[in-house]
């Protein structure tokens, strides 16, 4: 990298009214970074008049999220997202954060997974069972519903089937509200009696009610199910002494329900839609399901033998990442490539912008699940020039759930089944808290 002079100040995209670039960045986030990261690998911009700096090599992206992770703290997106998720594993910040993840880390262990997988592959069998050759539907809410399914099971040992519904809308209508969360004086104006304010609200009081609802029922029976609810409500407070309030385990049963089923399904469904494009692709991946499985639905013991099915699940995530972007806020002044960044400054990673950076990845645009033959996803990881999952201590907990539920999902239907975009069914993004298809997904059914 060049000497960058003393007190330079890195380069920045053309701003808009005043010289600030919020409405640019609200308008279209994504194509707001890729200006940012045509200038280079540092570069500045004001939200609201806000100092934020975009980082796009993978060198910062260790700095930040591993070497020097403790001068930042989460960003304002996901500390206006307390308003939903509460002090929740996602959400919390120092010990508080720490001690959340190592209560819960055993409900993630392999063993705890490998029971998981028989509910993820039963739920999948379901699904497919419903479907019928040449029907169309909304895979994006078919993910949405199955996945959801899955986590109130094996999480929380809840049937949310009859719920499902509800409970994805209110998802739904929070995942859209958080552009308005992040307004500037959106404060003020979720205490006022507007239309968003109203909906927000509304939306939060369903999934609160669901959510009680599971806790309120199992402190009544008293019940250890050995799930993570169960070790939820039975943990004991290090510093305390007592057991959680139903408001902290509801904070950690809402994280897990968000994060445990809204970003498989979106993986999930970019999935069926690379697959859809890249019929050669999917060809193969067909040849290895008739291979290992034959007739029969898989199990977590081929989870291993899937490893053509388990590339097309990553580089889907390469491509299309569920969690598009992160934010951190500095604690303190800190150098990034030679420019200084000063304390209370936002500071941008973009997974999306990442994962496609030509510098790193050969063929950036195309969808080639052969490349994780050549390259591990570990190794990827360690380069940080993929990490869809995050990273440093703040690394997603549940991503070898993820894993598992991806792949035993994709080998499930995709031995059955194989999808086709619906005719007139328009593909954009809607980059939001998530990284959603902005018209949905519509696909025709068709059997193998």
């Amino acid at each position: 990298m060049k000497a960058i002079p003393q007190n330079a100040q890195p380069p920045s995209p053309k701003g808009g009214f005043l010289g600030g670039h919020f409405l640019k960045f609200r308008r279209n986030p994504i194509e707001f970074l890729k200006e940012c990261a045509a200038l280079g690998d540092v570069t500045a911009f004001k939200l609201g008049g806000h100092p934020a700096f975009f980082l796009n090599h993978p060198d910062f992206v260790r700095d930040l999220l591993v070497t020097n992770a403790y001068k930042f703290k989460k960003g304002r997106a996901l500390q206006r997202a307390k308003k939903v998720l509460g002090e929740g594993l996602l959400t919390s910040e120092g010990e508080v954060h720490l001690r959340q993840r190592r209560m819960m880390q055993p409900a993630f262990h392999r063993q705890k997974i490998a029971e998981y997988a028989k509910a993820m592959v039963e739920y999948g069998f379901q699904t497919s069972e419903k479907w019928r050759d040449g029907e169309v539907r909304d895979i994006d809410t078919e993910m949405m519903h199955l996945t959801l399914r899955i986590v109130g099971k094996t999480l929380f040992n809840a049937n949310v089937e009859d719920e499902a519904d509800k409970i994805g809308k209110a998802l739904t209508a929070l995942i859209k509200m958080f552009n308005y969360l992040l307004m500037p004086f959106s404060e003020i104006l979720e205490k006022l009696p507007v239309p968003q304010a109203k909906k927000f609200n509304r939306a939060k009081e369903t999934l609160d009610k669901v959510i009680y609802g599971i806790i309120d029922e199992r402190r009544r029976t008293g019940e250890d199910k050995g799930d993570l609810l169960s070790m939820l409500l039975t943990a004991q407070d290090e510093e305390g002494g007592g057991t959680m309030t139903d408001r902290q385990v509801r904070d950690e049963a809402l994280t897990l329900f968000l994060a445990g089923h809204e970003t498989t399904a979106n993986a999930l469904t970019f999935t069926w839609y690379l697959l859809s494009q890249n019929p050669e692709k999917e060809a193969r991946l067909h040849e290895e399901l008739d291979r290992v499985l034959g007739e029969r639905p898989p199990t977590v013991e081929d989870y291993l033998n899937l490893k053509y099915t388990e590339t097309v699940l990553a580089e889907a995530m390469r491509l299309y990442p569920p969690a598009w972007a992160l934010g951190r806020l500095a604690l303190e002044d800190h150098e990034f490539g030679g420019y200084r960044i000063p304390k209370g400054s936002l500071i941008m990673l973009s997974m999306y912008i990442a994962h496609r950076d030509a510098r790193f990845w050969e063929h950036a645009e195309s969808f080639i699940p052969e490349r994780w033959e050549k390259l591990s996803i570990k190794e990827a990881s360690n380069k940080f020039i993929y990490f869809p999952f995050g990273g440093g201590v703040r690394r997603c907990i549940g991503e070898q759930f993820a894993w598992t539920e991806g792949v035993l999902l994709i080998a499930t239907l995709a031995r059955k089944w194989k999808l086709r975009l619906a005719p007139g069914q328009k593909i954009a993004l809607n980059p939001l808290m998530t990284l959603r298809p902005k018209y949905g997904l519509k696909m025709k059914i068709e059997r193998r």
